[in-house]
């Protein structure tokens, strides 16, 4: 049993195949559903029943057209698609993953407070800064900037966001139609903004959104990208394999929120967890042997590659994996470089057994067992200072939501860890965030 007063966040990741990158070759995948927009709706009804308290779409804006022979890549652009959730839904927070290095502070603004109007006051933004090198080029840039530099863009990016968010007090509107007063006018702000990277006028053209402005979110675990999450961030998503590095993790991230002027309760952290459930701990084992069977190498390799911005595609499959450059001043994703360093820098292991082993889950916590196995698991990390819940990210796209939300959750409520009913209106209420 958690303390009093304390309970666990489950953010549930909607992806189009499943997040192990063969799951749309099981037997299980319904290929017809993966672009079905009904599909998406269908599954968050079933995750608001169920009183999950919000949903994330990831995304990414390039893909390697040599990647498409192995896998769907990307879905629907996010903020789309959690504005047709959002019509079929009434309480689940509703989290879209935009870049600060592709966009421009006003325009995403107002596209997330048109979505927190649209939900009720659901939206989340996941704040990230793109790491993936080919990405510049479907912008007109030569090259992707330098890590700091993308980093320094998405702190004022974020504050300019902010600013305008801001721009329209609560108590803006009038509608008075005797005095022919729609708003009133000193209490709608131009910014004025003028930084090293944006100058912006303002006032935001939408008036203040319910929430007072989306929940933030981010997934750096760089020095930058946590220094950011501190300064910022409501919830933080985060890659840990072991508990005894999620707590040093939790720690940290909790002691640079206080530095950066904020409570330690201002920010939760949720690392990934994937997951494979099932009512017998056989069938799980034996979904995720077939899982692992249909992951293809070069897929692999070819992820892995971008990720660390190295190319791998020469180097020897079952020889030992290479020395891993020195990340300082590197534009790979340091999170993902940290992992992949920690792994072969403690054992002698292979190109081969790295992918096969630790890229399915590019890292993540992954458990294949059942109802009760898991909530075990995520018991001990919740109640031992390693989280304050969990981004779950099903393996299965058919049939892997379900499974979760039908076995383990009921388990985790029957614990008394996670509730059984929502507590307001907005994804801040459900949260138990102080209003704006």
């Amino acid at each position: 049993m958690s303390e009093p007063n304390r309970r666990m966040i489950l953010n549930l990741v909607l992806q189009n195949s499943g997040s192990h990158k063969g799951a749309w070759r099981h037997e299980s995948a319904q290929l017809n559903e993966i672009h079905d927009i009904k599909q998406y709706q269908r599954i968050a009804q079933k995750a608001e029943a169920a009183r999950i308290d919000s949903l994330f779409i990831p995304d990414g804006l390039s893909i390697e057209v040599k990647a498409v022979q192995h896998s769907p890549i990307f879905g629907f652009e996010p903020l789309t698609l959690l504005a047709s959730i959002a019509t079929v839904t009434e309480r689940i927070g509703l989290i879209a993953t935009v870049s600060t290095t592709f966009n421009e502070p006003y325009n995403i603004a107002r596209l997330f407070a048109s979505l927190d109007h649209i939900s009720g006051g659901r939206a989340g933004w996941n704040i990230v800064t793109t790491g993936v090198e080919r990405t510049a080029f479907n912008f007109g840039l030569p090259q992707l900037p330098p890590h700091t530099e993308r980093y320094e863009r998405a702190r004022e990016f974020t504050e300019v966001a902010l600013k305008l968010w801001n721009s329209w007090d609560s108590n803006a509107l009038e509608q008075d139609k005797a005095s022919g007063v729609y708003a009133q006018v000193d209490k709608v702000h131009d910014i004025h903004h003028e930084g090293n990277y944006y100058s912006v006028r303002g006032a935001l053209n939408i008036m203040r959104s319910p929430q007072g402005r989306p929940l933030l979110i981010q997934a750096g675990a760089s020095e930058d990208g946590k220094n950011l999450a501190a300064g910022f961030a409501e919830l933080i998503f985060t890659i840990q394999q072991s508990i005894e590095d999620a707590r040093l993790f939790y720690k940290d991230i909790k002691d640079r929120t206080v530095k950066a002027g904020r409570s330690p309760d201002q920010i939760k952290v949720l690392p990934a967890l994937h997951v494979i459930v099932s009512e017998n701990e056989e069938d799980a084992l034996k979904i995720a042997i077939e899982l692992q069977q249909f992951a293809p190498i070069e897929r692999a390799v070819m992820s892995l590659s971008n990720l660390l911005g190295i190319d791998f595609s020469g180097y020897p499959l079952d020889e030992p994996f290479p020395p891993l450059p020195d990340i300082n001043g590197g534009n790979a994703y340091q999170s993902f470089y940290q992992m992949v360093q920690k792994v072969v820098n403690n054992q002698t292991i292979t190109l081969r057994e790295l992918v096969q082993k630790h890229w399915v889950g590019k890292g993540q916590l992954n458990i294949a067992g059942t109802p009760k196995q898991i909530a075990d698991v995520m018991e001990e990390w919740f109640t031992s200072g390693a989280a304050d819940g969990f981004t779950v990210m099903p393996e299965l796209a058919s049939g892997g939501a379900e499974a979760f939300l039908d076995l383990v959750v009921p388990e985790l409520q029957r614990r008394g860890l996670f509730p059984k009913n929502y507590t307001g209106q907005t994804l801040r209420e459900n949260l138990g965030f102080e209003p704006l």
